[in-house]
């Protein structure tokens, strides 16, 4: 009779019946014990019902070769995306995800990024989410794909800053980026211009249209790519909404509605600007980006504008916001209207597309990028040694 239990001893990732290694590196992704024994109990279904880490007196003698075999493959490194005849100086993974919609970098960008990269002694690499162990094999850490507290995202940016890894983004700077309640109070606090805004609940939702005017804005506290934001129009559209929003969560962000033209994107890194765009509104459409009823994206035109043409407040304006997040790289969209600036939001993850973000610096905002990474590493390393 088969039994009802089953124990997996995983090292480094691995089991010794390679018919489990799918299932090994899956836990060791989550948990990131070299040594772990994961007790599964039958259901109907197999259930994870413990996970612990063991000790080295605990493995038996018959694994330990295996085990010495793991841990020296773990700790080998393998690049893959730049085959070179000699090691780079540093080593920077950019984390990918094949499935990303709108990924904040496209496939020509990353082919720069790694260009860049490798002009500059810069050893780097694709990963994916599957690639969490190997983390320590790397000096730093580029998220290029959407980003969010509740996802592997955040788990990367943490176990990379964990184990002294330079990371963009930060832990810190996705917590405060993708928190719109946070960010609303952040920028009011310190005086910088935002539409005005309250944080809708419950108690306080039949308030917001006499407290902003109809139409205003909804947007869920973690709302990315203009996605979770609406529009409502009266008082029957902001009640409908409210309630939907407010299944999600127990705030809401409400904000006046301003329509413009375009909204301003200033890319700033290092607490100075890197690029700035004007994203125009897609056709017929509130936002940047229409995603429809059927799901179909359409977005607006787009252009970048030399930084030194950028209307001063409107420069002066993000680069505030922005550092007041941090000094990693961070998108700020603003909207001007007539001579106020109001700030939108800070992005964490900005886009940087090839053929847009990069069309004043071309191959130079790349490299300033990769040269980025390459100060952060050095300066960690040299605080290191004292």
């Amino acid at each position: 009779m088969k039994s009802n239990r089953f124990d997996l001893s995983i090292y480094f990732g691995r089991n010794v019946a390679k018919r489990y290694d799918k299932l090994s590196q899956k836990l060791f992704n989550t948990l990131h014990a070299p040594f772990l024994r994961a007790s599964f109990v039958k259901q109907k279904k197999w259930i994870l019902q413990k996970a612990s880490p063991i000790a080295s007196k605990d493995i038996p003698a018959t694994h330990w070769s295996f085990v010495v075999s793991a841990a020296e493959d773990y700790f080998r490194k393998k690049p893959k995306a730049v085959h070179r005849k000699r090691p780079a100086r540093f080593d920077l993974a950019i984390l990918l995800a094949a499935d990303d919609k709108q990924p904040p970098s496209n496939e020509r960008a990353i082919k720069k990024f790694i260009k860049a990269g490798t002009s500059l002694d810069l050893g780097v690499e694709l990963i994916q989410k599957e690639d969490y162990g190997r983390l320590a094999e790397f000096d730093a850490l580029f998220i290029r794909e959407t980003t969010s507290v509740n996802h592997h995202t955040y788990n990367f940016a943490r176990g990379a800053a964990a184990q002294g890894l330079v990371v963009i983004d930060d832990p810190e700077s996705i917590l405060k980026c993708t928190n719109k309640v946070f960010l609303a109070e952040l920028l009011q606090r310190h005086k910088i211009s935002i539409p005005k805004t309250m944080i809708a609940h419950r108690d306080n939702m039949a308030q917001v249209a006499a407290t902003l005017g109809l139409p205003c804005i909804l947007k869920q506290p973690d709302s990315s790519f203009s996605q979770g934001v609406m529009k409502v129009s009266n008082d029957e559209e902001l009640q409908e909404n409210m309630k939907k929003l407010l299944l999600r969560s127990e705030m809401v962000i409400a904000q006046q509605f301003l329509p413009t033209d375009f909204d301003w994107r200033i890319g700033v890194l290092d607490k100075k600007p890197l690029y700035a765009c004007r994203y125009f509104m897609a056709k017929g459409h509130w936002q940047i980006i229409d995603y429809g009823k059927t799901g179909r994206i359409r977005e607006g035109n787009a252009d970048s504008i030399p930084i030194e043409d950028v209307p001063q407040a409107v420069m002066k304006t993000a680069l505030k916001a922005a550092n007041l997040i941090g000094d990693g790289l961070y998108g700020v969209d603003l909207k001007q209207v007539g001579k106020r600036v109001y700030v939108i939001e800070v992005n964490d993850n900005p886009n940087i597309d090839a053929g847009m973000e990069d069309q004043i610096l071309k191959e130079e905002l790349y490299q300033r990028v990769m040269q980025s990474f390459i100060w952060r590493i050095e300066e960690k390393k040299l605080a290191g040694k004292k």
